[in-house]
């Protein structure tokens, strides 16, 4: 019997082609069946959410109209607000430009229609610049009272009243006591404060006009120990230093009055 010629032998090749061939099968079976799976779970979520929106589109409609129309309106409303705070700001260069020019009586016209109807802290401005105006005249009193108002107006930023209650104690701070002071601006001279620089500088003259020297030497200290306290502000402090000191040394005839006179000479005793 003759034998088959080499070529018509199986060889590995060809069983591993084979094998191959299966393998190629089975995944292709599993991927087929990944599909479908695939797509019987879109079906399911697509059908989920057909029922969510015909259950619930009108409210999810409702809500994004809502949602579109309050952020319009707030726009809307913010175009308004800037557009009124800058006619207000016109308005109040034009009371400055007014009062800057002696027409006091338009400048106070102008000032109390912005205090009236302002926006903004246009108002509060409005008011505190009326109050400047009549210390300018001389008059303290007014001028503390308009400024005490405005510090006791709750609807006022807290910066603006803390200013309004500075203002109203260096109107009166020629006429004021030390204690009067320390009642309105006392806390303001704490550490941390934004103002107790001016605040110990106001009680510090009050002090020393009191002839407190012990207490107007404790706020310059104050000032003279606070890194931050500006540099005008330790000038005048050393002026107000010295004059404290010069009021507590002695002048020179004094000084020469205190001296112990000198024993009265004693006459020899005979004999000696």
């Amino acid at each position: 019997m003759a034998r088959p010629p080499p070529f018509a032998w199986p060889t590995a090749p060809l069983y591993g082609a084979h094998r191959s061939g299966e393998a190629q099968g089975f995944a292709t079976k599993k991927n087929a069946m990944t599909d479908i799976f695939r797509e019987v779970d879109e079906d399911l979520r697509r059908e989920r959410y057909k029922a969510i929106w015909s259950r619930y589109g009108n409210y999810i409609i409702a809500v994004a109209l809502l949602i579109v129309l309050a952020a319009g309106g707030y726009r809307a409303w913010e175009y308004w607000q800037n557009r009124q705070a800058e006619q207000s700001g016109d308005k109040f260069v034009v009371a400055l430009t007014q009062a800057d020019d002696g027409k006091k009586a338009e400048a106070t016209a102008t000032l109390d229609e912005l205090a009236r109807g302002g926006s903004g802290a246009y108002p509060y401005f409005a008011r505190m610049r009326e109050a400047a105006m009549k210390t300018a005249d001389g008059d303290t009193k007014g001028a503390a009272a308009a400024f005490d108002a405005v510090a006791s107006d709750n609807a006022a930023p807290s910066l603006i009243r803390d200013v309004a209650r500075l203002r109203a104690a260096l109107a009166l701070s020629d006429t004021a006591n030390l204690a009067d002071l320390e009642s309105r601006i006392g806390d303001m001279a704490k550490p941390g404060q934004p103002f107790r620089h001016t605040a110990r500088e106001v009680l510090a003259l009050a002090a020393w006009r009191a002839g407190d020297l012990t207490k107007a030497t404790s706020y310059i200290d104050e000032l003279n120990a606070d890194a931050e306290t500006p540099q005008t502000t330790r000038q005048r402090a050393a002026l107000l230093q010295q004059l404290i000191r010069a009021k507590q040394t002695p002048p020179p005839a004094a000084a020469a009055n205190s001296t112990p006179a000198p024993a009265p000479a004693t006459e020899p005793v005979p004999g000696e």
